[in-house]
């Protein structure tokens, strides 16, 4: 009986070793190779291409996206001073800039690589009976010296996963109601600037299942 146990014992520890073990290295379907053999440290991240109709998306999006890669063990180099670089030299488009050479960006700003990210859905989707916010965006970590794209990725939230929902009830009708309440409550508490945050995070963050590797600057770095 006690050899019984003693083997359910082991078994079972055998069961959590490997689901912990699971946890802490997530499966990665993504060549990671290049991105290896790059080891970039420092990011420059790019105005987003807004391919949506609400004009503020590129920069919501945009104020965002240094936290996750900093947290993530880069260094980013800061977007107001990106912004003014560009401006100096005529460039103030997100497609512009986006055009500029590799090896041009590195010399300007001296980074290992660039964000290249395009934005598709950024406001309220509207209907019959709900509404929610939705942002939605791809991106490209592209090495500066080779021009090789090292990883790409795509994310996307909505305004459902920030909580606050309204119920007014009522059937239909009520249904109705609460979607004209909830996009006009969006609107006006810019909902899509929290939503771009959450999708920043799920894009950007180092570590996840096909996410960023951590950089050099992460006490987890060469640890995935």
């Amino acid at each position: 009986m006690k050899r019984l146990l003693s083997l359910k014992l082991i078994a079972a520890l055998s069961v959590l070793f490997t689901l912990a073990a699971c946890v802490q290295h997530p499966v990665r379907n993504m060549d990671y190779t290049a991105f290896r053999n790059s080891k970039p440290s420092t990011i420059l991240v790019l105005p987003p291409i807004n391919d949506t109709s609400d004009v503020g998306a590129s920069y919501g999006m945009l104020s965002q996206m240094t936290m996750p890669l900093a947290e993530g063990g880069y260094y980013v180099v800061p977007v107001v001073e990106m912004e003014e670089t560009f401006k100096h030299n005529g460039l103030t488009t997100a497609n512009d800039i986006q055009d500029v050479a590799p090896d041009k960006l590195r010399s300007i700003f001296g980074a290992d690589a660039a964000l290249y990210t395009k934005i598709s859905q950024y406001g309220s989707k509207y209907t019959v009976v709900d509404s929610t916010t939705v942002v939605t965006a791809s991106a490209r970590l592209v090495d500066l010296r080779s021009g090789d794209t090292l990883w790409q990725g795509t994310a996307s939230s909505t305004g459902k996963e920030l909580g606050g929902n309204v119920n007014v009830g009522g059937g239909l009708i009520g249904a109705l109601v609460q979607a004209a309440v909830k996009q006009v409550a969006h609107s006006l508490t810019d909902e899509a600037h929290d939503v771009a945050g959450l999708t920043s995070r799920k894009l950007l963050s180092s570590g996840g299942p096909n996410g960023l590797l951590y950089g050099p600057r992460s006490p987890r770095y060469g640890t995935d």
